[in-house]
């Protein structure tokens, strides 16, 4: 239960912060992300270039751990997860706060969750965040940066949106170990103190998720449990 509140209070702290407490938006934001959407990027900060389209990544990011972890559950993740997409934590941190701890999965992986669970799809999203990264840390305008953050509610909230995803995505992380198997807690740590690195990197090395019927799962219960 106090995890749940936590995870409340964080969204609602969040929520507070961006509409009420963070700096006014700029009559040009509207034609901002028309370019960025659109990628008419020149004369664009690289730094706010690569970090719109990280938080078109990391959904998808997400989206490797939450949809399996959904199937679970009594409340309807792919909702969560496609709403993340337009709005970010807005969306995530309310779906950790619903969610029951689930180390399990029962049933077959469907299309979606194959690709998801895919080795392929995590070295694409891997090679994508590490591009994105290197191109704006190394590119990017940071004085610039600074100041767009101070004055636009577009660029401060979308960055404290990234920091937010990039610090949460370890709430999803020990329960999709135990689905497969993996017990050793230096992973989760090397995924908890590297925010979107370890992601990426436990997404590509994580094995592949086993499928398996509810007559197997009361089976292995019945085993465990008999005298």
């Amino acid at each position: 239960m106090g995890r749940k509140i936590g995870f409340w209070l964080v969204w609602i702290a969040f929520v507070t912060y961006a509409f009420f407490l963070a700096p006014p938006d700029r009559p040009d934001t509207l034609e901002l992300i028309k370019h960025l959407s659109t990628g008419q990027i020149a004369g664009l900060n690289p730094l706010i270039v690569a970090l719109f389209n990280l938080m078109g990544v990391i959904p998808v990011i997400y989206s490797c751990v939450l949809l399996i972890d959904g199937r679970m559950q009594k409340i309807p993740a792919w909702l969560f997860a496609t709403a993340s997409f337009a709005v970010g934590a807005f969306a995530i941190v309310p779906y950790l706060a619903l969610r029951a701890s689930a180390g399990s999965f029962v049933g077959r992986k469907t299309w979606l969750l194959k690709l998801l669970d895919s080795r392929w799809l995590a070295l694409a999203l891997a090679i994508a965040t590490l591009g994105l990264l290197s191109y704006g840390i190394s590119q990017g305008d940071w004085t610039n940066f600074v100041q767009q953050w101070r004055s636009s509610r577009f660029i401060h909230v979308m960055s404290l949106d990234f920091c937010l995803l990039s610090l949460l995505f370890p709430a999803l992380v020990r329960d999709d170990m135990a689905r497969r198997g993996l017990t050793d807690d230096r992973l989760f740590w090397a995924v908890a103190l590297l925010p979107l690195l370890g992601a990426i990197g436990y997404l590509v090395l994580r094995p592949p998720l086993q499928e398996q019927t509810e007559s197997a799962v009361s089976s292995q219960s019945g085993f465990r449990t008999s005298p």
